[in-house]
């Protein structure tokens, strides 16, 4: 016979489970009341700002249009402008010229047919040679790190002096079943120095794998993705080393010299002339990662930590000032949010906004080793 008092077990796991609903349901309503008066508060500012930082997110996107109409959030758009204009090539004096003494002369055409029509979607690596990669190893030469801080961000720009040292990773194949790798892992596996992130990939619901990029993947000359008839925000490499941003088919691209490229965008500055004009460009605050080059060459390698309490991210006009104070004149946006990382000499130099660790991706930009 049960003792009075005591409650069959069945009876205390039902109440502690209904404490548990209770207690979230009233934290989820705190947060949903909480979002709502930064969404309809008395600073529109505020609301747009609330707005444009959640739909960059894969994952809670879908929180703007509670809050929002289709034309509330359509106005928010309404000041982003889209450079055309194409990269002046001019502008662009590189100082630090490239060892070419074991150069391959006999690379060829690498431009694709110009009745070519074709969609690529899928894409695998040929073997590799033998000869092993070389090894990571530790390299301050031409290589600087410098610590970026701002009212609501912090983050890290890593100068590179020599724009040659600058090449697109990519994973072992790309398409439905492949999957991405980490910046860590593409490190390790072409044996650079350092990497960021660089293209966006399908990511629905932020349960992506980095197997699908978006956008045009152009490697040593050859395009690996992308619809050849598609224009898209393109960042990339041309034979000379100099950096091209910018709207424009994979035609186009490789029409322009382009060798090594992802797509991602806002363009944020191009040949000199910064983007947002009316300091409206309609990104929210997020982590980021950027890459630029300055006049003498330089390639400029942004990453801005976010969704943390020291440093809650920046916004597509944030990257603008930064990248201008460090003298770029062609500039984009790549990849951001819980992609968003910078791996320097085998350390994670900033923080990664993913709850999983560090997440696979399609594409990166990595700095190889002085020769």
């Amino acid at each position: 016979m049960r003792k009075k008092g005591k409650l069959p077990i069945a009876k205390l796991i039902i109440r502690i489970i209904s404490m548990v609903v209770l207690t979230l349901m009233m934290v989820l309503l705190f947060l949903l009341g909480a979002m709502w008066v930064i969404a309809k508060g008395p600073s529109p500012a505020a609301g747009r700002l609330f707005a444009l930082s959640v739909r960059e997110t894969s994952a809670v996107g879908f929180l703007a249009d509670i809050y929002f109409t289709k034309d509330e959030l359509a106005a928010f758009y309404a000041d982003d402008t889209e450079n055309a204009a194409k990269t002046d090539t001019s502008l662009i004096q590189i100082q630090v010229k490239p060892n070419t003494d074991n150069a391959d002369e006999s690379n060829g055409d690498h431009g694709i047919a110009d009745n070519s029509t074709e969609t690529l979607t899928a894409y695998e690596q040929q073997p590799a040679d033998t000869a092993e990669a070389p090894a990571t190893k530790p390299d301050n030469g031409g290589v600087e790190v410098y610590d970026i801080k701002g009212p609501a961000y912090q983050g890290k720009m890593m100068v590179v002096a020599d724009p040659s040292r600058i090449i697109v990773g990519i994973p072992d194949s790309f398409g439905g079943s492949a999957k991405g790798l980490s910046v860590y892992n593409m490190i390790e596996k072409y044996g650079a120095v350092a990497g960021i992130n660089a293209g966006g990939f399908a990511d629905e619901g932020g349960s992506g794998t980095g197997g699908i990029p978006e956008g045009i993947v152009i490697v040593d000359g050859e395009v690996l993705w992308g619809d050849n008839g598609v224009a898209y925000n393109v960042v990339g490499l041309d034979a000379d080393n100099i950096l091209h941003v910018g709207r424009m088919t994979c035609r186009e691209a490789v029409a322009a010299g382009v060798t090594d490229a992802v797509s991602f965008g806002p363009s944020l500055i191009i040949n000199g002339n910064p983007a947002n004009t009316n300091r409206q460009l309609g990104g929210g605050v997020n982590p980021r990662t950027a890459i630029g080059q300055r006049a003498d060459g330089a390639i400029l390698l942004l990453v801005i930590n976010g969704r943390q309490i020291d440093s809650l991210g920046a916004t597509y006009d944030d990257l603008i000032d930064i990248m201008l104070e460090y003298g770029a004149v062609n500039a984009s946006n790549l990849d951001g949010g819980s992609s968003s990382l910078m791996i320097h000499n085998g350390e994670y130099i900033t923080n990664s906004a993913y709850i999983f660790g560090e997440r696979v991706i399609a594409t990166s930009f990595l700095v190889m080793p002085e020769v």
